[in-house]
């Protein structure tokens, strides 16, 4: 795993055999970060990682310079890595070992950027829009994005502003255009 760029750009993080996940690709990460590049400002977004995995998404932000990270995912290996991982590379990423769905039905926080890397395979993917909607997760204008197989279509969403694909991963955009 790389980051891409910002402070510790070309880093190369080993990642362990034994996590079980599905890093996105670099091209595809690339791909999404040039994308961002014209709707944020990196600073100044608080930022949620759903599914979080190696956290290479939130080492992404935090190499970046956003400053208020928080990455969800259920696996207890995954979520040692990434605070190990942010400790070495002084980046200040808070973790929270549950399952998404649970956090999202208790969180009661607003996010400007919420970013979701479930299974391919999960049949529920549609369930995270509509609890980050639902909850109303996001503040104004805020982007949620999520990630998934070609096989998935979420154009029919509330919110739904692009999809963009790159090989076998798909990124859909969702934007919170309600006033707060």
């Amino acid at each position: 795993m790389r980051i891409i760029n910002g402070t510790h750009k070309g880093r190369v993080v080993k990642v362990p055999k034994d996590l079980p996940v599905r890093p996105t690709t670099d091209f595809a990460k690339e791909g999404l970060f040039n994308i961002l590049n014209n709707k944020i400002n990196y600073e100044e977004t608080k930022v949620l990682d759903l599914f979080s995995g190696t956290g290479h998404i939130s080492l992404e932000f935090a190499s970046r310079g956003s400053r208020s990270i928080l990455s969800v995912d259920k696996h207890f290996k995954c979520v040692g890595f990434l605070k190990a991982t942010s400790k070495e590379l002084k980046f200040e990423i808070d973790t929270i070992k549950s399952d998404v769905f649970d956090f999202l039905k208790k969180c009661n926080q607003k996010f400007d950027l919420i970013f979701a890397d479930p299974p391919y395979e999960m049949e529920n993917i549609p369930t995270i829009h509509q609890l980050v909607f639902d909850k109303q997760l996001l503040n104004e204008n805020g982007i949620l994005i999520i990630e998934h197989g070609p096989r998935t279509n979420l154009e029919t969403l509330p919110g739904f502003v692009q999809k963009r694909s790159y090989g076998n991963v798909n990124f859909s955009f969702f934007e919170n255009t309600q006033n707060s």
